[in-house]
């Protein structure tokens, strides 16, 4: 038997109490809007890529302070939380996580294993009708791939116990059916209730298009809270996780935060404290202001 509040399938994360009525609902991923862990959009997990370097890279950061509130976590005793795997783009996939979390949100009801077809899998990534043939089918497949690739690994104080799992279980994408299966860890699911989600507007993305620094830096912010915010450039730059010379860095975080200016969906200043410099975001519009001509 199920307890109150325990979360089975994506849905019981997504679930939210307290509507106009008192009555609890349930938050929907639509084309404009995700739902996204905080953990996920403040940690370097997805990065702008780089076609300058011959492979992806590996990542691999300390999920400690964002997981370790985690039911999992607090239950076992684990004080050693990491992420590790392939790079994830911003790009593709992203966007091929916003498709799994709305097939999941969509289908999910009942079961942490679902399966669609490769063409409404794709509809829900926000890629065209047009341009779902089979390059897109071999790119989607790949990004699935980096995707399970991702390691989130539990270990406690002395290293006596360790749990490890990954962000995405499973995927199967089967060529004769053209159908895609996937499978999650409901012990993950965790990050979309209440404390660990944000609803993420996705018309700043889209202002982007190939834009992938300016992109991380939106999902990024929008995981603060809703007020004035002091930003330091080597946080930005630890963000964007890239791997270029420092210089570089630097350029990259001050055209993106220009480019998130330049569409309207903050205002900032730029300052220099102690030999630091930080960006003061005075006001943040994540449906965008109207562009003056």
């Amino acid at each position: 038997m199920q307890k109150d509040n325990e979360i089975i399938t994506i849905s019981d994360a997504l679930c939210v109490e307290g509507g106009d009525n008192g009555e609890s609902y349930t938050l929907t991923p639509t084309d404009n809007k995700t739902v996204q862990p905080i953990a996920l959009m403040r940690l370097g997990i997805f990065v702008p890529g780089s076609k300058r370097l011959p492979s992806r890279g590996y990542v691999s950061v300390d999920a400690t302070q964002e997981l370790g509130t985690l039911e999992l976590a607090k239950s076992e005793g684990y004080t050693d939380i990491s992420i590790r795997g392939s790079r994830l783009d911003m790009s593709t996939d992203f966007k091929t996580w916003i498709g799994v979390i709305r097939a999941f949100s969509k289908h999910g009801k009942s079961s942490n294993r679902i399966t669609l077809p490769f063409t409404e899998f794709a509809k829900l990534t926000g890629i065209a009708v047009d341009d779902i043939n089979q390059r897109s089918r071999d790119r989607f497949f790949d990004s699935l791939v980096r995707l399970s690739s991702l390691v989130v690994s539990f270990k406690n104080k002395d290293g006596s116990k360790v749990t490890i799992t990954h962000l995405l279980q499973y995927a199967t994408y089967d060529i004769k059916s053209d159908t895609i299966s996937l499978e999650g860890d409901s012990r993950l699911w965790e990050l979309y209730s209440y404390d660990h989600k944000v609803l993420l507007q996705l018309k700043a993305i889209q202002a982007l298009p190939r834009k992938e620094s300016a992109q991380a830096l939106y999902v990024y912010i929008e995981s603060m809270p809703n007020s004035a915010l002091q930003l330091s450039l080597p946080r930005l730059r630890e963000r964007l996780n890239l791997r270029s010379s420092l210089s570089a860095q630097n350029l990259a975080v001050r055209n993106a935060m220009k480019e998130l200016e330049k569409i309207g969906y903050l205002t900032y200043s730029e300052v220099k404290k102690n030999g630091t410099v930080f960006f003061l975001i005075h006001s943040r519009k994540p449906g965008l202001r109207p562009q003056l001509n």
